[in-house]
């Protein structure tokens, strides 16, 4: 619980470093303004600066034009992107959120009647119905399956999730710390399937269908989820593994002559210090079950797509709804980017492959 406590702590301090940049932001530029009047800050150290910052600048803004092609094209009725019969629109000529209340949907709480029998009575509680939104305020008639898809989504993310880190977690630990016949074979077949596992799950996709079909395991979010945990399990394993790699075994040899027994070794001291690691295991092996795409259409139904597939399913044989679809893009990505937003420290660490130093 002290990991996850500290998870909390570090979110929350991202969460008031964000809000509090702009006026820091501020802060530190009437200090340079003066320091250059008073003569102790160099006019062309700030010029330098600031250049390589407008470079910096441009480079993020080419890299991130994508995504704003694609809000513009969701902020539009239409569905128009930058290029109309007008000319380039660097903005909606007739902004609205349509297409995204189009994509979200009603969030109404339905109203609940609570019955309690209490001597021979009965009482009953009727709690109130909560409208947080009501599309049809706003002229949306129709909505899309966004929330049906998003569940699904869960559900198979949250299993993968599950099965992947039962399996690398104490894999990870084994073959790191432990020495056992075979040990270099199975590191040898990690690395192979490291190289291929995902390829080679797709290259099948024929033979796996078959697979799935025979067994009666197709549009099964369960089955879903055990192969995306299969697939994830080389890459991050190894991953762990070299991370576990650099924590001191002089920790664990001091452990042991204190009495501790192998298991509170373990949740004590090697996990408490491969949190970066398990972060960044973590993230991949979810984004494994809730964005892979080709697999999840193969096998799933209508009533069970995740939300790569319900996305794909909105492009028609001739037409494609721009606006509605990358509506529907933007609040499929927007909570993966605010993950990678707050777990960025935990990605970087994880990938540093190393533990600590000491």
């Amino acid at each position: 619980m002290s990991g996850l406590s500290d998870i909390v702590d570090e979110v929350r301090d991202d969460v008031r470093a964000v809000a509090t940049k702009p006026a820091e932001a501020i802060k530190d530029a009437r200090y340079t303004l003066e320091g250059i009047r008073e003569g102790r800050v160099s006019a062309a150290s700030v010029a330098k600066t600031a250049g390589i910052t407008a470079g910096a600048v441009v480079v993020v803004a080419l890299l991130l034009f994508p995504l704003y092609w694609v809000a513009v094209g969701a902020f539009s009725g239409t569905g128009a992107s930058l290029y109309s019969s007008s000319g380039i629109r660097l903005w909606p000529a007739d902004p609205t959120i349509e297409p995204f209340l189009w994509v979200v949907g009603d969030l109404i709480v339905p109203s609940y009647r609570i019955t309690f029998g209490l001597g021979g009575y009965e009482l009953f509680v009727q709690t109130p119905k909560l409208a947080l939104l009501d599309v049809s305020n706003y002229g949306v008639t129709e909505t899309s399956n966004f929330k049906k898809f998003f569940v699904n989504s869960l559900t198979v993310a949250i299993p993968t999730v599950l099965l992947a880190m039962s399996l690398i977690v104490p894999g990870a630990y084994a073959l790191s710390r432990r020495k056992f016949i075979g040990r270099s074979k199975i590191l040898y077949g990690y690395v192979l399937f490291t190289q291929i596992g995902g390829g080679l799950g797709v290259a099948l996709l024929i033979a796996l269908y078959a697979l799935f079909v025979q067994y009666g395991f197709n549009d099964n979010k369960l089955a879903l989820s055990a192969y995306y945990a299969a697939t994830a399990v080389p890459f991050n394993t190894w991953l762990l593994k070299t991370y576990m790699d650099g924590i001191p075994v002089s920790y664990e040899e001091a452990a042991m002559i204190d009495g501790a027994p192998s298991w509170k070794i373990v949740t004590e001291i090697i996990l408490p210090l491969s949190k970066a690691g398990l972060a960044t295991v973590f993230i991949f092996t979810f984004l494994t079950g809730w964005t892979e795409f080709v697999v999840a259409q193969t096998l799933l139904s209508t009533d069970n797509y995740t939300l790569p597939v319900g996305l794909y399913s909105l492009v028609g044989r001739y037409s494609i709804p721009w606006a509605r679809f990358s509506a529907f893009a933007l609040t499929f990505a927007a909570p993966i980017m605010l993950i990678y937003l707050f777990a960025q420290r935990y990605i970087e660490g994880g990938l540093s492959f190393g533990g600590m130093e000491g």
